[in-house]
């Protein structure tokens, strides 16, 4: 089931795909025809330098919506990859854009979900900028970001795992963290 306001499009508006580890969803400059929901997975949003060294500009996670710059753009402006096996709902750009300009709530919805969404992407970009790996595990824990294995989060975060077993030790053995279980903290 898609979240609100998505649940609203016609069924016609939507598709499903399942994506291999490390299989395209879009490439940049493809025509830009659809955004996409991720029911299961992760993606990787990447540039590349004028080397061809790769940037991921973001690492998207079940339950976000990808590619929403596509709805204004002719065409896309990066790779999407999945990072991992992936399911995705494919969101037509045609069927949002008629229901935005036809209803005022749909619109004020999207819109809704969107600056949400812009700000869990500022306050990641927030706690990958905290310089102290245990500083930054704890303000990713206290922000709820410790929801699947430490392997995922600590690529979220932008540590390597082994610095993040490391902060977590640290933060439980200091008592800022309680170990609830395996790959399992809590704020005291």
């Amino acid at each position: 089931m898609l979240p609100r306001p998505f649940n609203l499009l016609p069924r016609e508006a939507l598709s499903a795909r399942k994506l291999e580890r490390a299989s395209a969803i879009v490439r940049r400059d493809d025509p830009a025809e659809a955004m996409f929901f991720i029911k299961s997975g992760r993606a990787d949003l990447l540039r590349y330098t004028e080397q061809g060294d790769e940037i991921v500009i973001h690492r998207a996670r079940a339950g976000e919506t990808i590619c929403e710059a596509a709805l204004f753009s002719p065409r896309y402006h990066c790779d999407v990859i999945a990072a991992e096996p992936a399911e995705f709902t494919v969101i037509s750009k045609a069927a949002v854009l008629e229901r935005m300009r036809t209803d005022q709530d749909f619109a004020v919805a999207i819109s809704a979900r969107f600056a949400g969404q812009i700000q869990d992407y500022r306050r990641r970009i927030e706690i990958t900028a905290i310089r102290n790996a245990n500083n930054r595990v704890f303000a990713a824990v206290a922000d709820g970001l410790l929801s699947r294995d430490i392997k995922s989060f600590s690529g979220l975060i932008g540590l390597s795992h082994e610095a993040t077993y490391r902060a977590l030790a640290a933060l439980a053995k200091q008592g800022r963290l309680i170990k609830k279980g395996r790959g399992a903290y809590a704020l005291p």
